[in-house]
This record gives structure tokens, C-alpha cells and sequence, in this order.
């Protein structure tokens, strides 16, 4: 899942790795060889809180 987004980044992705070994393989083949990539900053989710975009409202 990829965002095009503002502020002090300019995407977002969301990777789903099986385990940090898997994260460190795609971050080496998909960030650091590619010249284009300037720089990325990695966020290890510790606990999901929503799974989902929908509000819950009550009537």
C-alpha cells in the first residue's frame, strides 16, 4: 500500500515482511540500489490499534 503524501515525507509505504530479514532484503534491493532514493526512515508497528478507515458512530 503506497501513499503520495505531504509533510516531511513525500510517500508512504505500508510493507508487510514475514520478519526483519525479509524488511532488511527489500529495503537493500528496492531502496538502496536504486539511485532515486534519497533516503527512508522505517516505523516498526508494535501493536495495531484499527484495521480499518470506517468510524464507528453511534445513532
Amino acid at each position: 500500500m503506497g501513499f503520495y503524501v505531504t509533510g516531511d515525507a513525500d510517500f508512504m509505504l505500508v510493507i508487510t515482511a514475514k520478519d526483519m530479514q525479509d524488511y532488511e532484503h527489500f529495503t537493500r534491493r528496492f531502496f538502496y540500489e536504486n539511485a532515486d532514493i534519497k533516503g527512508f526512515k522505517t516505523m516498526v508497528v508494535m501493536d495495531r490499534l484499527k484495521a480499518s478507515f470506517a468510524i464507528p458512530l453511534e445513532a
